[in-house]
């Protein structure tokens, strides 16, 4: 890694250029930028998450700190390639007035005629496709269960706001719940006539879950509490038993359905890598968690 200081988006990019012809590689097979927001305590843990992520989809990653607004621009940056890293990454501390416009130092570092992916590990703005930095981004991607403001309305919020191309990693963590779910009522096309999802007191994962469940099945779904960790049961109550699935320890779930007997399932908690490389996969809109999030705030309101 190389040390900038008092620099600017000039010198990053050509640091950039001198860090390939260094690592003997001119032109790197990246097929996406992806900025990081984050503050100075969680840079180091959200740019491991996303090396460790780009082992499935190289990229230039931009971490962006974004410090105090007052008294003189300053950018300060440390770029390289290599140590574990598919493509080219920069950490870049802003300063000053230009936190203020930290866009115009971002847009020409964007890997030209590719998709650009935004990422906020915690806290990010109330409408994140109206923001400075959001509005460069195909796929603007938050997380819920991080905030340390509001955490119980975090989730809330981001639906409430939603624009296409937005995703919250809640609903990413309630894939592998998702693809049971609706493999349990393929295996038994079983009319569902309400139902339950068990989860710790503030989880929005719960929240999006009963969402989707309420909203696909058309039945009411009931919210319960429960120690965790995270969700620790979804429950479906059908004319000739439930169907269960219960997961006390966060690997191990028991499933449960009429006239089968119980078997173990593999419903282990994912890590962020995992999470995050599982969102860049798709840089679309998501029309299933569009429409999750709507019904989100219309059960919210009601």
């Amino acid at each position: 890694m190389i040390e900038l200081v008092d620099t600017n988006a000039g010198g990053i990019a050509a640091e950039f250029v001198a860090s390939r012809l260094r690592s003997g590689s001119p032109a790197m097979s990246m097929v996406l930028t992806l900025v990081i927001v984050v503050d100075e305590d969680g840079a180091q843990d959200a740019m491991r998450a996303a090396r460790r992520a780009s082992h499935e989809h190289p990229a230039r990653v931009l971490g962006v700190i974004l410090g105090h607004a007052r008294g003189k621009s300053r950018i300060n940056a440390q770029v390289g390639t290599g140590d574990g890293w598919t493509g080219e990454t920069a950490l870049i501390r802003l300063e000053g007035e230009v936190v203020h416009h930290a866009e115009s130092v971002v847009l020409p570092l964007l890997l030209p005629d590719s998709p650009v992916a935004i990422w906020w590990p915690s806290d990010p703005p109330e409408d994140p496709a109206a923001d400075p930095l959001g509005r460069l981004a195909q796929r603007r991607i938050t997380d819920a269960a991080t905030a340390t403001r509001g955490k119980g309305r975090a989730i809330h919020r981001q639906c409430s706001t939603y624009s296409a191309g937005n995703t919250d990693l809640a609903w990413t963590r309630i894939t592998p719940w998702r693809a049971l779910l609706a493999a349990a009522l393929d295996q038994q096309p079983l009319k569902v006539t309400g139902g339950s999802v068990t989860a710790e007191r503030i989880s929005p994962s719960a929240e999006l879950l009963v969402a989707w469940l309420s909203d696909r099945l058309k039945v009411h779904i009931d919210r319960s509490g429960s120690s965790g960790p995270g969700i620790t049961e979804v429950r479906l109550d059908t004319s000739e038993g439930p169907i269960v699935i219960s997961r006390r320890d966060g690997r191990l779930a028991t499933f449960s359905s009429p006239d089968r007997p119980d078997r173990p399932v593999a419903l282990k908690r994912r890590e962020l890598p995992e999470l995050l490389a599982e969102e860049l996969r798709r840089l679309d809109e998501d029309d299933v968690y569009a429409v999750t999030a709507h019904k989100l705030m219309k059960l919210h309101l009601s």
